[in-house]
């Protein structure tokens, strides 16, 4: 009856060991891509919000887009694109995210007519929004 006894003591004792290397092993497999995991992690929490102070001004006249960047790290940028012949066109405008989140862009635009104008960050886009340029 010892021998029985001290037997399944070395499998269980061996058995325990075996989990353990294999939960080290997939920790090591998860640290070898944290960067790669995170990145993906907040690529899909990552949302901007974007609202013109106007929705309509004259040529070259100045507005104001204020918004929000939630899941983007304070100092990323942000920049404001433009349908142009049905393609989405980045403009030479953009500005920061502060650490609350908030931004603030300064924009003027020429083309007259309605446009459709975004906020984007990376792959992260702002709703369309308007403004109509008289």
């Amino acid at each position: 009856m010892i021998v029985t006894k001290r037997n399944s003591l070395r499998l269980a004792a061996v058995g325990a060991m075996g989990a353990v290397t294999l939960a080290l092993a997939g920790t090591t497999a998860m640290a070898a891509t944290p960067a790669a995991h995170q990145a993906a992690v907040t690529a899909a929490r990552a949302s901007l919000t974007a609202k013109p102070s106007v929705t309509s001004v004259n040529a070259w006249q100045q507005f104001r887009v204020t918004g929000t960047a939630t899941g983007l790290k304070a100092g990323s940028k942000v920049t404001l694109q433009q349908v142009q012949h049905g393609k989405w066109v980045t403009l030479p405008a953009s500005t920061t995210v502060t650490r609350s989140g908030a931004y603030s862009l300064r924009v003027e635009l020429g083309l007259k007519g309605k446009n459709q104008l975004r906020m984007v960050s990376g792959s992260t886009a702002s709703a369309v929004f308007n403004v109509t340029v008289r």
